[in-house]
């Protein structure tokens, strides 16, 4: 029989399903639609060697009953799971522990500890002492990110190739060590995207993204260049922040929601010297950019990533284009 694991997840109500590796063979477009309870559902590859399905709800509710069928009368085998509608009280009982919102500072804390604590101590490595540049492709696995062409075209898709292109780019020169914060199909919460740069000590880290406007939104076309900032610096850089920081909900992570005063404090954090390398290095990256890539008619912005906010690494994000303008593909 199949393995799975299914639990719910609260802020936003999702369910998410953890399967072996799974190649999914379904319509493009599928999922986009719910219905009852269900008012969509994503899916793909978490991890290798690990599938998801998240499935976003309407309102709190609880697994009833998940179970697999197997094949039979013609049939092939089927995972079933049957949700039902409770209130906030009852859902919030019905997560595991480390899950319910209240719990998880002091359970975050403790595992923390814990992880002091119990930390190997690793054997010493070489050291290389060229600067590490990171390189992060935005989304993956079960977050396609914007798409086109009726779903064949994914963001997650283009920019892991542009993303290990670049790699192979730089490494040439040798004048620097790349890390990458993906190299397949593979989900990467947020977090530890930021996590990767601050543990590698890096002298600059690039997430790659592209992007796409709705149709009757107006067409717009070009790279743009994207550094953080408290407050956006327009409605479209704003937009695109919201969208890019949903990436750990579409996942299936279990959400840590900050207070707005502690992401105000992160953003403080952020060096003078950090901002200033960063927005020096946007500059320096568009005009080398603007010879050979179609930029945008305002190629550089900032806004309130989460994924820019380590405070002691310089750090961009770039969007290579449009996926909605059959021009920049």
């Amino acid at each position: 029989a199949v393995q799975f694991r299914a639990f719910a997840l609260a802020d936003p109500y999702r369910v998410v399903v953890d399967l072996p590796q799974v190649s999914f063979q379904l319509p493009t477009g599928v999922g986009v639609a719910g219905r009852g309870l269900v008012k969509a559902f994503r899916y793909g590859l978490v991890m290798p060697g690990g599938s998801r399905i998240v499935f976003d709800l309407t309102g709190p509710a609880r697994i009833a009953k998940s179970y697999v069928l197997e094949a039979a009368n013609g049939q092939p085998p089927r995972l079933v799971l049957e949700f039902e509608e409770v209130d906030r009280t009852a859902f919030v009982q019905s997560l595991a522990p480390e899950s319910r919102p209240e719990l998880r500072p002091a359970i975050a804390e403790a595992n923390a500890a814990v992880a002091r604590v119990d930390a190997p101590v690793a054997p010493p490595s070489p050291p290389d002492k060229r600067p590490v540049i990171v390189i992060d492709p935005g989304h993956g696995g079960v977050d396609n990110g914007t798409q086109a062409g009726g779903g064949d075209i994914m963001e997650k898709n283009l920019v892991l190739g542009f993303g290990l292109a670049l790699r192979d780019r730089i490494e040439k020169s040798g004048k620097y060590r790349v890390v990458m914060t993906r190299t397949d199909d593979t989900f990467i919460p947020l977090g530890d995207r930021v996590k990767v740069a601050r543990s590698e000590s890096a002298a600059l880290f690039v997430s790659i993204h592209a992007d796409a406007l709705k149709r009757g939104e107006g067409d717009a076309q070009g790279a743009t260049i994207y550094t953080l900032s408290d407050k956006a610096s327009d409605s479209e850089a704003e937009r695109l922040a919201d969208a890019e920081n949903k990436s750990d909900a579409i996942g299936g992570v279990n959400l840590t929601d900050e207070p707005t005063e502690v992401a105000d404090i992160l953003i403080d954090l952020v060096q003078r010297e950090t901002k200033t390398f960063s927005n020096r290095f946007a500059r320096m990256l568009m005009g080398e950019m603007k010879s050979t890539v179609r930029m945008h008619k305002h190629p550089l912005k900032s806004a309130g990533f989460r994924v820019l906010k380590a405070p002691d690494v310089p750090s961009v994000l770039v969007e290579l284009g449009y996926v909605s303008n059959k021009g920049d593909l």
